[in-house]
């Protein structure tokens, strides 16, 4: 997986602060943005947007990822880019357990079928309907900051499942770093304030986590 930031509002932070100022009529933007967040007023965050490339998840994060519908996706075709020498993910509980071997057999199996199949005519759009969730895709995804903090206290929590909480990981460190006074107390609830989840698990998270 590979994720980078390509774009991203200049002085995003100055832009948000002065929102923030001019709901409230105030000459100190900070001041006023950090009460916003304090407050629960994060719409001024939204005039703050970054966009990110993202290479090698799968499709199975890829159907979690759109789902956060306050976000612009640019994906990879299946019908038009035909799987060449795709990346499978594996993950570790499969390919650390006794169906290892089958495993990653049976999806080659179907990825040389797929790859047979286009080769004899049959139109890639309709040969992909064999491929497995663990092939790989890229894409160019834009969120404004407060859809990313949304997807942060969502997908950086350890209940996510490990392929994009990987990615939003990533997202959340590449954030802190370009505009930390947006995304200092960004995070997961047992980081930001107290865990939401019904079972909270035993290892809450730490700010440390997303250091660059």
């Amino acid at each position: 997986m590979k994720v980078e930031l390509i774009a991203y509002t200049p002085s995003a932070s100055g832009v948000c602060c002065d929102a923030a100022a001019v709901c409230t009529a105030s000459e100190n933007g900070y001041r006023s943005l950090q009460h916003s967040l304090a407050s629960g007023h994060e719409s001024v965050l939204e005039h703050a947007v970054f966009t990110f490339r993202v290479e090698g998840i799968s499709r199975v994060t890829l159907a979690q990822l759109t789902r956060h519908r306050l976000a612009s996706f640019s994906v990879q075709s299946q019908r038009y880019v035909k799987l060449e020498n795709p990346e499978l993910v594996i993950p570790d509980s499969i390919r650390n357990s006794t169906f290892a071997a089958e495993a990653e057999s049976t999806m080659h199996y179907v990825m040389n079928l797929y790859q047979r199949m286009v080769k004899a005519g049959i139109p890639a759009e309709d040969a992909r309907y064999v491929t497995p969730q663990a092939t790989t895709t890229n894409l160019i995804m834009t969120m404004n900051a407060r859809e990313l903090r949304h997807f942060f206290s969502l997908r950086c929590c350890n209940r996510a499942q490990w392929e994009i909480r990987k990615l939003a990981d990533e997202m959340l460190k590449i954030c802190k770093r370009e505009a930390p006074i947006l995304f200092d107390s960004a995070g997961p609830g047992c980081v930001t304030a107290n865990c939401p989840e019904s079972r909270p698990c035993s290892h809450p998270r730490s700010k440390t986590d997303w250091e660059a």
